[in-house]
């Protein structure tokens, strides 16, 4: 199949813009492996504290050099539903480490917060930043240097970014990423939504929230909306770091065991292969590839940071001009709650990653030749995983979906582009995410009412004050300003305006959920509020006006004359740990930059 044509321009332009970046980072991999992997390059007394702990055995194969060595690298918690499979994981990866002829160490773990027990509270201002932290997290468990191929084991939103950042600055090692699958199906997203929208009018008690919560969010394993966790999820597959088809099994289950087994395997043949370290492995195609695979599904906007930060530590700089480029070319294959009904279990069982996959690839939208840790091209993600005894085996993908209310095939898509969108006008650039936003709410122009913190116009959503027709405009979230924290909160009273005949709309300098709702939204606004952005000139009763398919985000005003608000960057600076994260609000980039601390490659 012919690659489409904007699929090969996008890539192009990436790799142009990328040449210097990349090459530098290509030359410090070369140094890396130049080195030597593992332990023939260290001193006996380096070499015994790093295997003091060791089963005899295992101590003796490292120690006669003969086995590949793999880092597990771990962002268990067992606060985290989706995490706490992994606590399990350590023994079962080090036991078929073992049958491949390898040995299996715990190198380190990393942290992992959780952004539902964090919205709308203080600690989600620590976010963000979790996701560098995480990368020097990994890059500390590596630094022991001992290590062949690294194992990782992460699934939610800022953790698996931030993994992925920090296994490229060991880039010159192959990596096997690890997840745990979604819970299993619960209270529907649809009652869940109405409940949360009957408790924001007060039509609902904290009990029924409750009830109607704890019935959605149930058990071990993923939250089972389309937000940013299980966006990871997809992209890792997109990307072939993952053993093929292992994204969405149920945790517990021995499907689930047979990936896990499987990925330790992978890692060990790797390593002994001494095959493609990820760094070289990911190139522009790859992240091409992820880009076209978050679109087609209507995935996070979340990631249109994320994907920049991750590419950055590749050498690889992508631009918010890409997700439009691609977006404009690539159909919506996929309704997944927010933007849709079922949820990533009816998603997996309607055909899934294998069906998306071969449907992309047939139309010419992703790179099939690219390297992936399947040893093949992407074309292994493409067929679907079963088992065979304790084992797996790879299959065709169905020909047909299996609910064409969740997934379709490229000829009859959802939509003829895809779910985001890149605002600009005079109030800087922004993301929307359209995928869930009815055609009739695309384009709104009314008054701006006008908050610096979320939780005022929460205030004034609960004194009735929020009336007729406006764009909520709420500033000084951006990562500079308080770490650009997520304002998922404001969705239930938004969405009950919207549905009460208001004409409402939000614009931010901060994010909002990966499972960004029916609302129109301009998010991620570049430059923000604290660094005197125009944001920080809007007024209340000022005309701003969004038009999501025309790509527009401007204010019907002359702001040139005026002063910005003053941002106080005490407020909100300590308590809580974020006095910790100081030097992060100080050093970090912009949104349409990835919103990282982390330098392009060579400078």
């Amino acid at each position: 199949m012919t690659l489409h044509s904007v699929l090969r321009r996008t890539t192009a332009a990436i790799e142009a813009r990328s040449a210097g970046s990349r090459a530098a980072y290509l030359a410090r991999l070369a140094r890396m492996r130049d080195a030597g992997r593992g332990r023939g390059k260290i001193g006996c007394a380096n070499l015994a504290h790093g295997v003091a702990a060791c089963p005899a055995d295992d101590k003796a194969a490292l120690v006669a050099g003969e086995a590949p060595n793999l880092a597990i690298v771990t962002a268990y918690n067992d606060m985290l539903s989706a995490h706490q499979p992994f606590e399990a994981y350590p023994a079962i990866l080090k036991a078929a480490a073992r049958q491949a002829g390898a040995v299996a160490q715990v190198a380190g773990g990393v942290p992992a917060m959780c952004d539902g027990v964090t919205q709308g509270r203080t600690g989600m201002e620590m976010s963000l930043f979790s996701r560098d932290a995480i990368a020097m997290g990994a890059a500390v468990a590596l630094s022991h240097d001992i290590f062949d191929a690294a194992l990782y084991l992460g699934v939610c939103d800022k953790i698996v970014p931030g993994l992925v950042m920090g296994a490229l600055s060991f880039g010159h090692l192959p990596a096997v990423f690890v997840p745990a699958g979604p819970m299993t199906s619960g209270l529907g997203n649809d009652e869940k939504s109405r409940v949360r929208q009957a408790y924001a009018e007060g039509k609902a008690t904290r009990a029924q929230l409750l009830a109607a919560e704890s019935a959605a969010y149930h058990g071990p394993g993923t939250c089972t909306f389309y937000g940013t966790a299980n966006s990871n999820q997809l992209l890792m597959e997109a990307m072939g770091l993952h053993v093929p088809g292992a994204a969405f099994a149920n945790p517990g289950t021995p499907l689930r065991a047979a990936f896990t087994r499987a990925a330790a395997r992978r890692a060990a043949d790797l390593a002994r292969a001494k095959g493609p370290g990820i760094g070289e492995m990911l190139d522009a195609r790859s992240w091409a590839n992820a880009i076209v695979a978050l679109l087609a599904t209507g995935g996070s906007t979340n990631h249109t940071i994320h994907l920049i930060a991750m590419a950055r530590a590749a050498g690889i700089e992508l631009a918010w001009d890409d997700f439009d480029a691609l977006s404009r070319a690539v159909p919506l294959l996929a309704r997944v709650y927010p933007n849709g009904k079922a949820d990533v279990n009816h998603f997996a069982a309607a055909g899934g990653v294998p069906f998306l996959i071969r449907e992309l690839i047939g139309g010419g939208l992703l790179h099939a030749d690219v390297a992936t840790v399947a040893g093949e091209g992407l074309g292994a993600y493409a067929r679907e995983a079963a088992l065979d005894g304790e084992g797996l085996i790879w299959r065709e993908a169905p020909a047909v979906s299996g609910d064409p209310d969740v997934l379709r095939p490229l000829a009859a898509p959802f939509d003829a582009q895809g779910g985001i969108r890149i605002l600009a006008g005079n109030l800087g650039r922004a993301v929307a995410k359209i995928s869930a936003v009815a055609p009739a709410h695309r384009l709104i122009e009314a008054p701006a009412r006008v908050f610096d913190d979320q939780a005022d116009l929460l205030a004034a959503f609960d004194a009735g004050r929020l009336t007729g027709d406006f764009v909520a405009v709420v500033r000084f979230q951006g990562p500079r300003a308080n770490g650009m924290p997520e304002l998922h909160k404001l969705t239930p009273p938004l969405s009950v305006l919207q549905d009460r005949g208001q004409r409402v709309a939000l614009v931010t300098d901060g994010r909002m959920s990966g499972a960004s709702g029916k609302v129109l939204a301009a998010i991620h606004l570049s430059p923000e509020g604290a660094a005197a952005g125009p944001i920080a000139r809007l007024r209340d009763g000022d005309i701003v006006r969004l038009d999501a398919e025309a790509g527009t985000l401007d204010a019907v005003a002359d702001l040139t004359g005026r002063a910005p608000a003053a941002f106080d960057p005490a407020r909100g600076a300590e308590g809580w740990g974020r006095e910790l994260f100081a030097v992060f609000r100080a050093a970090t980039g912009p949104a349409d930059e990835g919103a990282t601390i982390l330098p392009r490659a060579g400078t």
